[in-house]
């Protein structure tokens, strides 16, 4: 007897040291919800200032209030109009039934918006996106931009600010001063070695803008298809596309860059040329280079590369630009000029009498300077458009002017720079490219450190966060050259099935290191913002995958039935151990005793 109650009072006395080594944190306390931010910024902005001071938001009673100034330009009006419409869905995402009244709150009642300059159609490499937002304590809240391109990112600036507190929509008081770090910040989406659907263009589009990215490089043909359906040349897509169904109408297009101007973002299209062109050979072999099979170039036509010698070519890209100009509203079109392998060049009789014509030797000089002319030829057909327009090239194309010493392409031109020298591939490390490219006077955009495509075990957004357009020694001049980057996805593994998840929130890093100061760069700081963006796109209906354990409150609802918010009830976390032990312990202390009197 007296040994069994020397043992209930001994267990009693370890409960509370028990209960306590429960709350110990685990390795999956950082999933907590109460570790993830409230009512913060991705990305993150120039200068912020915010308290504590909380003010509430009431669904029935708030609105958005553009100014004389705003209200009178069509162009601010025509971007505005629909985008306060579209916010004021993203603001309020408690549902009716579990909203709480705020009665009795200190409530913000008003977000004024204001334009103060012209209002382009359409955005370009040039516009204004800068913006200021206040958040008083009383009266009306503020957002001033120059453009209606500003006006947008304060509005999403905006709608980030609000959080859910016990079923209310809450924002604190908060004074913003707004402006991106690059002028061109981008992702490229690969539609040729998968075909993408419009839908899946149009919901990264809606990520782009909640991350304030704003150009859309669409990789859209490639070696393997040609989805763009042409119709000065409908044998590219007739025969070049994987089938019928996989093709993009020139109307897809236009509600593509439609869909994508009305949220601020360029949409440039890749035509590449003179490599990766197998699918338009499909239609037109004449375009292409016959050459012989070799250990590079196996493909059952046996054709390579453009055929660079025939004026046939040029008239033939010409007019195919010319449609391209048309559907395409940017002044830029990528060209491409990357991955040529030129022993299909030498193999070919046609080609190698052109080069003697045009003084260029049998070697890799000969080559490199054969591109560069070709290019050169692209570049002038793109300057005599009316409206102007301007290219965009991969660095091989600068790489091979240094070969040939031959500097023959427009400084207007911009230098993609994409290549990398690790186990996945071995090239030129851009901190040594960027400093040849700005040198000899050209603009640049990086992607070396960006790609998607390559995915690691365990969280990678980090390796992209710490990455810098400026890690490379030059002038201030040099680095004022480097005009931003963009993130590619290549689609060899993705297609519909996984795009956006694979996107997302990885881009986001890339997103914040394009828009946000240089010294916003640690990324354990900027965890906390990172889960709660993450949690926030899932919520506006972005299937952006996990980074790691973590809770986020509005779930993936995968059956696509049910509106994506759905109120998750969960434990309240590792708590609930103790909560299970004490009565678990109860239990069976109650029973011994039971079993003892009994």
């Amino acid at each position: 007897m007296k040994l069994w109650v020397c043992c209930v009072l001994f267990v009693f006395a370890c409960q509370s040291s028990f209960a306590d080594w429960v709350r110990q944190p685990f390795w999956y306390d950082d999933a907590r919800r109460d570790k993830v931010a409230k009512g913060t910024v991705w990305p993150q902005p120039k200068n912020i200032q915010t308290t504590t001071q909380s003010l509430s938001l009431d669904p029935e009673g708030f609105s958005v209030v553009t100014s004389d100034s705003a209200a009178n330009s069509a162009d601010c009006k025509d971007v505005l109009d629909p985008a306060i419409e579209r916010y004021r869905g993203l603001l309020f995402w408690i549902p009716a039934d579990a909203r709480v009244s705020v009665s009795g709150d200190s409530v913000l009642g008003r977000l004024r918006v204001t334009t103060s300059g012209t209002c382009t159609k359409y955005p370009n490499l040039d516009s204004d996106e800068s913006y200021t937002l206040t958040v008083p304590a009383s009266g009306d809240a503020t957002l001033s931009a120059q453009t209606a391109w500003g006006a947008l990112r304060g509005l999403e600036t905006f709608s980030q600010l609000v959080y859910e507190v016990d079923g209310k929509h809450k924002l604190n008081v908060t004074t913003i001063d707004d402006e991106p770090r690059f002028p061109h910040r981008g992702v490229m989406l690969d539609t040729a070695r998968h075909f993408i659907a419009v839908p899946y263009i149009i919901q990264n589009l809606d990520a782009m803008a909640y991350n304030k990215i704003n150009v859309f490089h669409w990789h859209m043909v490639d070696d393997q298809s040609f989805p763009f359906q042409s119709a000065t040349y409908p044998d590219l897509s007739g025969k070049g596309a994987y089938t019928q169904d996989n093709v993009y109408s020139p109307e897809d297009v236009r509600s593509v860059v439609e869909y994508a101007r009305m949220r601020g973002i360029r949409v440039i299209p890749e035509f590449d040329s003179p490599g990766h062109m197998q699918s338009w050979g499909q239609g037109h072999p004449d375009l292409l280079t016959s050459c012989s099979p070799t250990s590079i170039q196996q493909d059952i036509y046996h054709l390579g590369p453009a055929n660079v010698a025939r004026n046939s070519t040029y008239d033939f890209m010409q007019r195919l630009f010319q449609e391209i100009r048309e559907v395409f509203a940017d002044e830029y079109l990528h060209l491409g000029g990357d991955e040529v392998h030129f022993q299909c060049w030498m193999s070919n009789d046609e080609i190698q009498q052109f080069m003697q014509q045009q003084g260029f030797p049998n070697t890799t000089e000969g080559f490199a300077k054969l591109e560069g002319y070709y290019i050169h030829r692209l570049i002038n057909i793109l300057k005599e458009f009316p409206k102007r327009t301007r290219g965009i090239v991969w660095q091989e194309i600068f790489d091979n002017n240094i070969i040939s010493g031959d500097f023959t392409i427009d400084l207007d031109t911009i230098i993609h720079v994409w290549q990398w020298n690790n186990s996945n591939f071995q090239g030129i490390q851009y901190w040594d490219e960027l400093p040849q490219v700005t040198a000899a006077g050209y603009r640049a955009i990086l992607s070396s450190c960006w790609y998607l495509n390559f995915i690691d075990y365990g969280r990678d957004w980090p390796k992209y966060y710490e990455c810098d357009p400026h890690n490379f020694t030059g002038n201030a001049q040099q680095k004022e050259l480097v005009i931003g980057g963009e993130a590619p996805l290549w689609a060899e593994w993705v297609d519909a099935t996984n795009v956006v998840a694979r996107l997302w929130p990885r881009a986001s890093a890339v997103a914040e290191r394009l828009w946000s100061p240089r010294d916003v760069a640690d990324s354990d700081a900027a965890s906390p913002r990172m889960e709660e963006h993450r949690c926030r796109m899932v919520r506006r209906g972005i299937p952006a995958q996990p980074q790691g354990p973590s809770y986020c409150e509005y779930e993936w609802n995968i059956l696509s039935q049910l509106p994506n918010y759905r109120p998750v009830i969960t434990s309240s976390g590792p708590r609930v151990a103790e909560g299970l032990f004490n009565n678990v312990f109860l239990n069976v202390l109650v029973l011994a005793v039971a079993k003892f009197f009994v």
